[in-house]
């Protein structure tokens, strides 16, 4: 395998017939998540490009590997939400080389911001929350009894090494007291798939630019729990009111971004994707991603030591009481 970069990116893209002979292009290596090398190549009069690449050792402190393969099925996912989300949610994939265990796709434009970012320096936009939440209820719906977007939709190997091996075993091995309930919800995430889970929906994968977003990062996507999903995203969320010390507006995205997943899925008439049904199964997930931000391998780095034992405290009392519903949960946190 060619190891990719910055450097050598360019001449490798020459190489596949993607650009030609001395055109002007400059590269920059792209911090999207832990686990890939990820560029954007900005070519002199022509569309700008993004070059994706598997790395087996995710950048993390603790030590964490997955299957470079794994890109293979992030291709698919990526194409099969193309098609059916609306123009430009989802970046379009030009080539894939699979010896290279890379492919390359259509980039936004460089004018972005990444919705992490913006909701840490204080900028709580309620449109942004619910295009997001309306997104995540999209996915759902119109993948919604479709196995065959993967052409092996029972393998769920990389959302195991990926979430549910260092989240969920991660959190049942620091806290004993909680690891039955654990496993038992990682039986239950894997016993009845329904639909295209993404598995790492949240704000470091969502990029506004021109008012709307466009979602990226598809390697975790398999056939699954949409909870799990509800669980992931609305975590990241919970932990910035947290952050934010239950800012209103802060809270105002969580309930938006809410609301507008319960409205898209209630729409589609599925029973499997009420919100009730399905944000009642979400409860555990959003206390298993929550606590595993704190105590798992992948932790986020903008809590305080006291804001992160607030969740310690906040997440466990769920695992021992569950929760109704996530309203309840939300309840919760902005109290």
């Amino acid at each position: 395998m060619n190891e990719l970069s910055s450097e050598n990116v360019v001449p490798w893209l020459v190489d596949r017939g993607l650009l030609a002979p001395g055109t002007p292009a400059t590269a920059k290596a792209l911090s999207w998540g832990v686990s890939n090398a990820v560029i954007r190549i900005d070519i002199d009069g022509g569309r700008s490009l993004v070059v994706k690449q598997s790395r087996p050792q995710l950048r993390t402190q603790a030590e964490w590997f997955s299957q470079i393969e794994r890109v293979y099925r992030e291709v698919e996912a990526q194409r099969a939400l193309d098609e059916r989300l609306p123009e430009r949610t989802v970046p379009t994939v030009l080539f894939e080389d699979r010896s290279d265990f890379a492919y390359v796709m259509t980039a936004v434009s460089a004018e972005h911001s990444v919705w992490k970012g913006d909701l840490l320096a204080g900028r709580f936009d309620a449109d942004i929350a619910a295009q997001a939440g309306r997104l995540l209820g999209q996915i759902h719906v119109r993948t919604f009894g479709q196995p065959d977007v993967f052409a092996e939709p029972m393998n769920r190997t990389v959302f195991d090494e990926l979430r549910l091996d260092p989240f969920y075993r991660r959190i049942a091995a620091v806290h004993p007291e909680i690891a039955p309930a654990v496993h038992a919800l990682i039986d239950e995430t894997l016993r009845d798939p329904i639909c295209l889970v993404h598995a790492d929906f949240s704000p470091k994968n969502l990029l506004v630019h021109e008012g709307r977003l466009t979602l990226v990062d598809f390697e975790t996507c398999h056939w699954g729990d949409p909870a799990f999903d509800l669980g992931f995203f609305f975590a990241h969320l919970c932990l910035k009111v947290i952050r934010h010390e239950r800012y209103p507006d802060m809270v105002a995205v969580l309930r938006t971004a809410w609301d507008a997943y319960c409205r898209e899925t209630a729409a589609s008439g599925l029973a499997a994707l009420r919100p009730e049904v399905v944000g009642h199964r979400g409860v555990l997930h959003l206390a298993g991603n929550m606590l595993a931000r704190v105590d798992g391998k992948s932790l986020v780095d903008y809590l305080s030591v006291g804001q992160q034992q607030v969740v310690r405290e906040l997440t466990l009392r769920w695992w021992r009481e569950r929760p109704g519903g996530m309203g309840e949960c939300f309840d919760d946190v902005v109290d």
